[in-house]
């Protein structure tokens, strides 16, 4: 009895690793072939996405920004699909050379997150201010013309003109932007306060900003933190 009890527990666990990891599988799969497709055939995803009603989503899609994001893409579906193909494949056939690899990357996977998590919680001033450094040295990769448009730039307008801030600590974060200075502006245009078509209120905000045409002494990213769970969230100023 005891042994049919084992036996129906084993199958039962079996059956269940190989359920998890087939749907993983499936998921990594989907994801995998997307990211393909944006680094194929971009132009063909940038025009199905216009179908979809949203300004801000048009804004986003842009070719470069494509560019960027797709690579990324690709490699967390890479990643997803041998871990859970491992998993699958090792659960279903019993192979104990693909379980133990599997498990292998989970746990490396595990312990990754949680050093991540520890190594962020003990050198939290120290990461704050090494975001905040990676953050400013980004806005001065920012593109203000829209044919040069790429994710950095979508990234920090999205931002601020959600969050109605301007840089990381002002507006003169601004100022080492080579290409802002060559078109004679001090902040970009999502500093600005916006009409409800994203137009500047006011024509002379990107040139002369200040407290009634624009958000450039506000920051809504002052402090960073990274808890334990690496979710990063921000504290208003």
């Amino acid at each position: 009895m005891t042994v049919k009890m084992y036996d129906c527990a084993s199958c039962l666990a079996k059956y269940l690793l190989c359920g998890f990891n087939f749907i993983i599988f499936l998921a990594g799969s989907a994801v995998l072939v997307v990211g393909i497709w944006l680094v194929a055939d971009p132009n063909s995803f940038i025009g199905i996405s216009k179908i979809i009603p949203s300004d801000e989503l048009h804004n986003f899609i842009q070719p470069k920004v494509i560019e960027q994001v797709s690579y990324a893409i690709l490699a967390i579906g890479i990643l997803i699909f041998l871990v859970s193909f491992l998993g699958y494949c090792g659960a279903l056939k019993e192979s104990q050379c693909m379980l133990t690899t599997y498990g292998i990357l989970l746990i490396v996977i595990l312990v990754l997150e949680i050093a991540a998590g520890i190594l962020a919680v003990v050198y939290k001033s120290k990461v704050e201010t090494e975001t905040k450094d990676v953050l400013i040295t980004s806005l001065s990769h920012y593109k203000p013309t829209t044919e040069e448009t790429d994710a950095v730039t979508q990234a920090w307008d999205q931002l601020q003109m959600n969050l109605h801030c301007c840089g990381v600590n002002n507006y003169s974060d601004y100022a080492g932007n080579q290409d802002l200075r060559n078109a004679s502006r001090l902040v970009p245009e999502s500093c600005c306060i916006l009409k409800e078509d994203k137009t500047p209120v006011s024509d002379t905000c990107t040139t002369s900003p200040n407290d009634s045409n624009s958000y450039f002494n506000k920051v809504q990213l002052t402090s960073f933190y990274f808890y334990p769970n690496l979710q990063l969230s921000h504290v208003e100023s």
